[in-house]
């Protein structure tokens, strides 16, 4: 990722400045003057983070403004590694530091050998650097190969092979906390972390410094920590040690979306949709199903919960829905691409990734995939359509009526079944309007039938992304 050019105006040199009038400040003092600023202008802490606008923010503005360090408690997909890149937009966007610093050196405060040397030898000439924001965070997902050099440093063997001695500060390489000084360091899935490497992270969350190689290096650092950690991980079964747990100051439990509309909402921002030749439009119902799977997955029996259900799984179902509409529609010839219920059955693809199944049975994931699909079509129909032709459409089917609907099904095949059951207009057209081209009201035809089918008002035979809708008794 490239980075901004510094301005050219800037002060160069230590003695420019001083003459500037630029003054030092410690990371936390920075961000509360920053999250202050914003709080009295009435904007907000982070941009398309939904859900979280009475639980987690305030509770984030709150570990900020009281100069924590923070842990996320969460299961995976609840927008933490999000929130913690979201900060550097609380730090101003260009800070000093004097030039050539691996710990991005304070100029009025250096504090490794390399930079108190610098003001020693160069003085009021020594040069300088300016970091913008971006470059201020540093990010390490935790694993049990994690090091001590990883993260705080190790004796440079080539340095040493120059002519340095052990116990030369000069001789040390520094890790990812030291090179995060005046900085952000976020640190993923903390448990995973080895319990020694844990311990070496208590000096600098406590005390701010650091001890390599038992070497007596003191770097003052001013970092702000931020973790993240699965709830399982962090009880007392879990596998974090409870002296690293005391240090973090404010602890934080994310969630999922409360409401299948907030999860509508961040599948509609966050979705890769493809390009198509012609036009596309996504019935309000099928996005309503999709979000419904992965709320019905975080309540299911059969779902290991520990491990969560991600909303990257609405995310990839939205994608895979959509995206199997288009590749019907270019088999078809249509230029029109509008989603419709006999495309949820290419879910199974990319759910069966995104779950753990904590069933001792041999039910088939695709079975029950499509039971999630079921249910979340019967909830949706059952809150959202109002049926007040119910008799008549059934009456018709009591008559001998069967209607065929698939992927084999081009948008205009629909509007005979209209014909052959002339009380389905009503419902169609309050689901998407009496203007509605042939595309939507296909979809609209299909959740109508499959809702009639799930509530066991109709039978259907299907054979994957066919069915034959028919009377229950025949």
């Amino acid at each position: 990722m490239s980075h901004p050019l510094a301005p050219a105006h800037l002060p160069r040199t230590l003695g420019d400045l001083r003459a500037s009038g630029w003054t030092s400040e410690p990371i936390r003092q920075e961000i509360r003057r920053n999250l202050e600023a914003r709080l009295v202008a009435g904007q907000p802490l982070v941009l398309g983070v939904d859900g979280y606008e009475d639980t987690v923010l305030p509770q984030l503005e709150t570990a900020l403004i009281a100069g924590h360090d923070i842990i996320l408690l969460g299961e995976r997909g609840q927008a933490k590694t999000r929130l913690i890149r979201s900060l550097t937009e609380l730090l101003d966007e260009w800070i000093p530091v004097l030039a050539g610093s691996e710990v991005r050196d304070d100029p009025y405060a250096p504090i490794s050998a390399f930079g108190r040397a610098q003001v020693a030898e160069f003085g009021d000439e020594a040069p300088i650097d300016w970091i913008h924001r971006s470059r201020r965070f540093a990010e390490k997902l935790a694993s049990p190969d994690t090091s001590m050099a990883d993260l705080i440093g190790e004796v440079d063997p080539i340095r040493v092979a120059a002519g340095l001695y052990l116990d030369d500060e000069r001789a040390l390489t520094y890790g990812l906390v030291p090179k995060s000084n005046r900085g952000i360091f976020a640190i993923n899935e903390l448990p995973d972390l080895a319990e020694r490497i844990q311990v070496g992270l208590l000096n600098v969350l406590e005390e701010r410094d650091v001890q390599i190689r038992g070497q007596l290096v003191r770097l003052d650092l001013d970092v702000l920590v931020v973790a993240t950690a699965n709830p399982e991980d962090y009880t007392n079964r879990g596998r974090l040690i409870t002296p690293l747990k005391d240090r973090f100051g404010s602890q934080i439990r994310t969630h999922y979306p409360p409401t299948v509309e907030i999860e509508v909402g961040i599948m509609r921002q966050e979705a890769r949709l493809p390009e198509v030749p012609g036009t596309m439009e996504i019935p309000w119902f099928i996005e309503d199903i999709v979000a419904r799977v992965s709320h019905l997955a975080r309540s299911s029996n059969v779902i290991n919960q520990r491990s969560g259900v991600s909303v990257r799984l609405s995310i990839a179902n939205y994608e895979t829905v959509v995206a199997n509409a288009v590749r019907r529609s270019l088999r078809s010839g249509e230029m029109h691409v509008v989603p419709r219920v006999s495309d949820l059955a290419a879910v199974v693809q990319s759910t069966q990734g995104k779950v753990e199944l904590d069933v001792v049975d041999d039910t088939p994931i695709e079975s029950l995939i499509a039971s999630l699909v079921g249910l979340a079509v019967r909830q949706s129909f059952a809150e959202n359509v109002v049926l007040a032709e119910v008799a008549e459409i059934l009456a018709a089917f009591e008559s001998g009526a069967a209607v065929n609907v698939g992927e084999d099904r081009r948008n205009e095949d629909y509007a005979a079944i209209a014909e052959l059951i002339p009380d389905l207009a009503g419902p169609i057209n309050r689901l998407v309007g009496d203007d509605a081209s042939a595309g939507m009201r296909a979809s609209a035809i299909e959740f109508i039938l499959e809702g009639l089918y799930v509530t066991k008002r109709l039978g259907k035979d299907s054979s994957g992304a066919r069915a034959l809708y028919r009377a229950r008794h025949r």
